[in-house]
C-alpha cells in the first residue's frame, strides 16, 4: 500500500510541479509587462474629448490601466484633429482612445484594439500600416472606445502622444497616413473586399515599394497592378487611380522602407492568420493534448488500485 501511495504522490508532485512552473512564469510575463522603459518615459494614455467621466472609466479598465500613477494621461480634441489632419473638422467629437508604450528600436510595433466591437473600420493591420507610414515604428499601441466608431481619429490620439513625449512626427507623413487609412477603409466598404484583404493589398505593395525602390509613377503603377494581379483583386478605375496616387506620394516621402522591411514581413504574417480557419489543426491539437494528460493522469491513478 505505501508503494501505491508512493507513485500517487510522485504523480501529483510532477502535476504541481508543472502548475506552479506556469504560474510563476506568468508572473513573470505580469511584471516584465509591467515595467517601465526608464528612457521613454511613462506609457502615455490619450483619452477623447467626448467620453463622459464613467465612460473614461470602462475605456481605462480597456486600456489595462490599472495604477493611474504608472501613466500620463493626457486628452485629444477636436482641435487636435485640425491642427494635425489638414482639413478635418474642429468640432468632431473625438471617443477613440489610446494607450502608447514606446520600445527600443527594433523591437517592432504591435497594435491591438482592446475593444474590437467598438471599432468598426479599423484593423490591427491597418493602424500599423499607417502608423509606419506616419513614422511611428517601435511601440505597443493599444486602442479602445466605449461605444461604436470608426476609429479613424485614434491616430490624432496617437500623433498628440507623440509630441507630448518630446518627438513630433513629420507633418506630411501623418497627412499621407490619414489618407492611407481613409481609403483603405473606403476600399473596404466600396469595393466589397474584407478587410483583411485591404490590408493585405497595401503591404504587399509597400513591401515590393521597398524592395524595388520605384523612381517614377508609372513604376509605382506597375507594381500596384502586379500585386492587384497577384492577389486576384479588380478594383474600379478611380480606386486604382487613388491607390497608384497614394503610394507615388509615399516614393516622393522621405520614407526608408528598408528601416520597416521586417514590421511589413509581420503585419503580412498577421493578415494571412486571420485570413486563415480561427481555430485552426494546431489549436485543436493543443487542447487534445491538454485532455489527454488529464486523461492518462487519472488513468494512472486508477491503475494504481487495479
Amino acid at each position: 500500500m505505501k508503494k501505491q501511495w508512493s507513485k500517487i504522490a510522485l504523480i501529483l508532485a510532477v502535476f504541481f510541479g508543472l502548475v506552479v512552473n506556469s504560474t510563476v512564469m506568468a508572473a513573470d510575463n505580469e511584471t516584465n509587462k509591467d515595467s517601465i522603459n526608464e528612457k521613454f518615459g511613462l506609457p502615455i494614455v490619450v483619452l477623447g474629448e467626448s467620453l463622459s467621466d464613467a465612460q473614461k472609466e470602462e475605456v481605462r479598465k480597456a486600456l489595462e490601466v490599472n495604477d493611474p500613477e504608472m501613466v500620463e494621461e493626457i486628452t485629444v480634441t477636436g482641435e487636435d484633429l485640425a491642427r494635425y489632419i489638414q482639413g478635418e473638422d474642429r468640432n468632431a467629437r473625438m471617443f477613440s482612445s489610446a494607450k502608447i508604450t514606446r520600445k527600443e528600436k527594433g523591437e517592432g510595433l504591435v497594435i491591438e484594439r482592446a475593444t474590437p466591437g467598438n471599432i468598426t473600420e479599423v484593423t490591427d493591420e491597418m493602424y500599423a500600416n499607417a502608423l509606419l507610414t506616419a513614422g511611428v515604428e517601435d511601440a505597443t499601441v493599444i486602442v479602445a472606445s466605449p461605444i461604436k466608431v470608426s476609429g479613424h481619429s485614434a491616430l490624432t490620439g496617437i500623433y498628440k502622444a507623440y509630441e507630448v513625449s518630446g518627438e513630433k512626427l513629420d507633418s506630411v507623413r501623418m497627412e499621407v497616413a490619414n489618407e492611407e487609412l481613409g481609403l483603405a477603409t473606403e476600399l473596404a466598404k466600396e469595393e466589397g473586399m474584407s478587410q483583411e484583404k485591404v490590408s493585405e493589398l497595401l503591404t504587399e505593395i509597400k513591401k515590393e515599394i521597398a524592395e524595388q525602390n520605384p523612381a517614377t509613377k508609372e513604376d509605382v503603377e506597375r507594381i500596384v497592378s502586379e500585386q492587384l494581379e497577384k492577389l486576384n483583386l479588380e478594383l474600379s478605375p478611380e480606386d486604382r487611380q487613388l491607390l497608384i496616387d497614394l503610394f507615388d506620394k509615399m516614393r516622393n516621402l522621405d520614407i526608408n522602407f528598408d528601416n520597416v522591411k521586417g514590421q511589413l514581413e509581420d503585419i503580412s504574417k498577421d493578415i494571412k492568420q486571420r485570413l486563415e480557419d480561427v481555430v485552426g489543426e494546431e489549436g485543436k491539437g493543443f487542447l487534445q493534448g491538454i485532455l489527454d494528460f488529464f486523461k492518462n493522469l487519472f488513468q494512472a491513478i486508477a491503475d494504481i488500485f487495479k
